[in-house]
């Protein structure tokens, strides 16, 4: 004789299903909050490699503005990462390598009218 109640146990597939999806989540979960400093190391790094390009392409001289903005963001990049506010550290560091890639940009049409403006001046 059957019971009239039958409890249905879940299979073991299905309850694998579940837990894989269970571990799934917890590991974005875990990436989404640790990947901050990753990021912004990252970001920061590619920043001061283009300050660096910036600056020996001339910056300093020929692009000014941009070259002080992208050092001072870069800068103040590196203090919120140091109070481990990587939003904004990574916010920071991405406009100091915008301003860091305009100023080189600056520079390379500077230095490609240098010679015209050297050619002027010579003609006279």
């Amino acid at each position: 004789m059957q019971s009239p109640i039958e409890i249905s146990t879940p299979s073991y597939a299905a309850l694998r299903k579940a837990l894989s999806s269970f571990a799934s989540l917890v590991a974005i979960a875990v990436c989404a909050v640790g990947c901050g400093n990753s990021l912004y190391a990252l970001r920061a790094n590619a920043a001061s490699s283009k300050l660096e390009e910036a600056r020996s392409a001339g910056a300093e001289q020929r692009a000014p503005y941009e070259y002080t903005l992208a050092k001072e963001h870069l800068d103040k990049a590196m203090s919120e990462a140091a109070e481990a506010d990587y939003g904004d550290a990574f916010t920071m560091a991405n406009a100091a390598y915008d301003y860091a890639d305009q100023a080189v940009q600056h520079c390379k049409v500077a230095s490609a009218n240098a010679p015209a403006a050297e050619g002027k001046e010579s003609a006279q």
